[in-house]
């Protein structure tokens, strides 16, 4: 079976996955989804002119030569309606966040003025210009500006800016429901003593664990033994359940197992079994049951994980509307050589990576590279993208893909 470029299998996969329902969402249930239509304000923020400043409130006019004693007419605190009128010769105590009485245009910070005569007047030490430290209506949002257009990921300031224009709800893709299967034989969960041949499966809580990190919803559909009907039970049970399902082992070329003979029954013969141009990782299987995508990913641990991160985890956030669905990516500096054998493949090496004092990422290896080495992937924070060749030199530069 010829191999497939990286880039040509994930091409495949995310052709193949729709996106999601659009359905309008509580604003507190919008963190980490996408928006799926322009969201756009009805209201001035902030709804009033209002001071940045505890201070006085006074007419600039009346300042333009310090010191200047100014008769005290009111008080204005954060809540109060303007309350009074400030005529020339006058001045309001005013607290931040309080609305500008009419007559006022600038402020002065209380920091620059002396009462007298027991609060009756106060002086002002200050040459105000209009508009100091005023913030005027509209200043950070006008009445029907777009605020954020539509493909937005919504963070906790975006959710703020919402809350403060009046929006309740916000239109997004839904979020994405899940399912992840382990498949074998000689998988058991929990403690207690392994007869021989048993491992405890380790790919379950790690793949359920990376598509909540998605921002999924995760759906555990348990793990099964290589019974052809216990499979396709649990393989229909969660394309019916879920928006996608994840499988891991039995897609190894040559391997003794029912997997591949029920999901290629299931989805009708159209389940495309690659062998990518990687390592780890190189048995990748993608197929539509149903109407949902299913993701078949190898049983080794760490290859279990790459895979993911390669295939499944950009297919399920392009199918949540988002536009930029690939882990964050930089040019490092390897600090140990980075050796390797030309095979046809990219090598995905585990490393830490970490900023050195002169400002760029610095990478090692970590100790053990082996499929199997689930420890050594999770002391990894990236992976080191290394091309078909004789590997990196110390000191060299490496591509590195960023995993936290």
């Amino acid at each position: 079976m010829a191999l497939v470029p990286v880039d040509a299998a994930r091409s495949r996969v995310l052709a193949a996955c729709a996106r999601l329902p659009v359905h309008r969402v509580a604003l507190a249930d919008a963190l980490g989804l996408v928006t799926a239509a322009p969201v756009s304000s009805t209201e001035a923020v902030p709804p009033f002119a209002n001071t940045a400043m505890d201070g006085y409130a006074v007419r600039a006019a009346d300042t333009t030569s310090p010191p200047v004693s100014l008769r005290v007419v009111g008080s204005i605190a954060a809540g109060d309606g303007p309350g009074v009128e400030v005529a020339p010769g006058e001045a309001a105590r005013i607290m931040t966040g309080a609305p500008i009485p009419p007559g006022a245009d600038a402020v002065v910070m209380v920091e620059r003025t002396e009462t007298g005569l027991g609060g009756a007047t106060v002086v002002v030490h200050h040459h105000a210009r209009p508009g100091d430290h005023i913030r005027e209506a509209g200043e950070d949002v006008r009445p029907g500006q777009e605020v954020f257009p539509a493909g937005t990921l919504v963070r906790p300031g975006h959710l703020g800016v919402m809350a403060s224009v009046g929006l309740v709800d916000v239109p997004v893709f839904r979020r994405a429901t899940v399912g992840v299967l382990s498949t074998g034989d000689e998988l058991v969960d929990g403690g207690g003593p392994l007869r021989p041949g048993q491992v405890r499966d380790s790919n379950r809580p790690t793949l359920l664990a990376l598509v909540r990190q998605a921002g999924c919803l995760a759906v555990d559909l348990g793990r099964c033994g290589d019974s052809p009907g216990d499979l396709r039970d649990a393989v229909r049970g969660g394309v019916a359940l879920c928006d996608a399902v994840v499988t891991s082992g039995g897609v190894s070329v040559g391997d003794f197992d029912y997997v591949k003979v029920v999901l290629d029954e299931l989805s009708g013969g159209t389940m495309d079994w690659m062998q990518v141009a990687v390592k780890p990782a190189k048995p990748f299987a993608f197929g539509v049951i149903a109407g949902t995508p299913v993701f078949g990913l190898p049983g080794n641990p760490v290859s279990s994980m790459v895979s993911f991160e390669l295939f499944a985890r950009p297919a399920l956030l392009a199918m949540m509307g988002h536009a930029d669905v690939h882990r964050p990516r930089l040019r490092a500096v390897a600090d140990e050589a980075l050796s390797r054998r030309a095979d046809g493949k990219l090598h995905l090496v585990r490393v830490t990576a970490a900023w050195g004092v002169d400002g760029r990422c610095h990478v090692t290896p970590a100790a053990g590279q082996g499929s199997h080495m689930l420890h050594a992937m999770a002391l990894s924070n990236a992976l080191a993208l290394v091309p078909d060749g004789p590997g990196v030199d110390e000191g060299g530069d490496v591509d590195v893909l960023l995993l936290a």
